[in-house]
């Protein structure tokens, strides 16, 4: 890896100071990122439901045919649009996410599990963790490990259908942290201090892409056969095999992103330096780059 005075050389008096700012942000931002997540066993929480507000990723239709006792639908497909430049998949602004969130009974310091099923939630679990790491949520944030799959190994309880539940409401206060997203115009302004990883298909990825990108498909963050986040060797090793400086700043995207989401959860719950997700993706990235 080369050090400062190497990257120096390397660079114009414009690109070097564009570069040490970047890097003091970077380093400024992993002091800062200060969500609590983790991740929590099933066999747990079950011993603990009313302790927390649980937010089942999938799609509506799959939560209504059983979801987790208490569980309260929070899937990107409702809140994602097609924003006024024809971008889609793009985030709700936070005013309305945090209106909505509030009227689920959900404040900033609410002890939140979020799950999924990998398969149909297409990594909404990740999205719903970044987004309340986004947000500025101050309370525990966890992942239910194995999600759906393991509760269901494990024969625990489902409810279908819309549970009837007294909700107070609440007012959710929220601080954007700035340093979990990166917009298309940073991103190509940057892109040469920056790992960009993709995340999307092989097909996607051949198709078109930011150039000087790697090429990791979301279903590589997790294995077994419930599906379990990577553990931090495990990402590690990924990264290193695809010749990844694990110390560098990293930004992954994906078509929109939701599937980038999840690998930036994977990241975060590694240890490793604060990563970006470009939550505008591809699609974003297609329509107005300049490049």
């Amino acid at each position: 890896m080369m050090g400062i005075p190497q990257v120096k050389k390397c660079l114009c008096k414009k690109e070097y100071v564009l570069f040490l700012s970047t890097v003091i942000s970077y380093l400024l931002s992993g002091l800062a990122f200060a969500s609590d997540l983790g991740t929590i066993e099933p066999a747990y929480l079950n011993q603990h439901l009313s302790a927390w507000v649980i937010l089942d990723a999938r799609p509506k239709s799959e939560w209504m045919s059983g979801h987790i006792p208490g569980a309260l639908s929070f899937s990107w497909e409702h809140y994602t649009r097609t924003d006024e430049k024809g971008v889609p998949y793009r985030v709700w602004p936070p005013a309305e996410l945090a209106a909505e969130l509030g009227k689920m009974g959900i404040n900033e310091n609410t002890p939140v599990v979020v799950y999924g099923d990998a398969d149909k939630s297409w990594g909404g679990e990740g999205w719903d963790c970044w987004v309340l790491s986004w947000l500025g949520h101050k309370g525990p944030i966890r992942l239910l490990a194995g999600g759906i799959q393991s509760w269901r190994n494990n024969k625990f309880s489902l409810k279908e259908g819309v549970e009837e539940k007294k909700i107070h409401l609440f007012q959710y206060k929220f601080k954007i942290e700035p340093t979990l997203d990166i917009d298309t115009a940073n991103l190509e302004r940057q892109k040469s201090v920056f790992t960009i990883i993709d995340t999307r298909s092989t097909i996607e990825w051949f198709k078109g892409r930011i150039p000087g990108a790697i090429h990791i498909p979301w279903t590589e963050f997790y294995s077994g056969r419930d599906r379990r986040p990577l553990s931090a060797d495990a990402l590690k090793k990924l990264l290193q095999k695809e010749g990844i400086d694990i110390n560098k700043p990293i930004v992954y995207y994906c078509a929109g992103g939701i599937r980038s989401a999840y690998a930036w959860l994977v990241h975060q719950l590694s240890g490793l330096p604060a990563a970006r997700n470009y939550e505008g993706g591809f699609e974003a990235w297609k329509r107005m780059s300049s490049r």
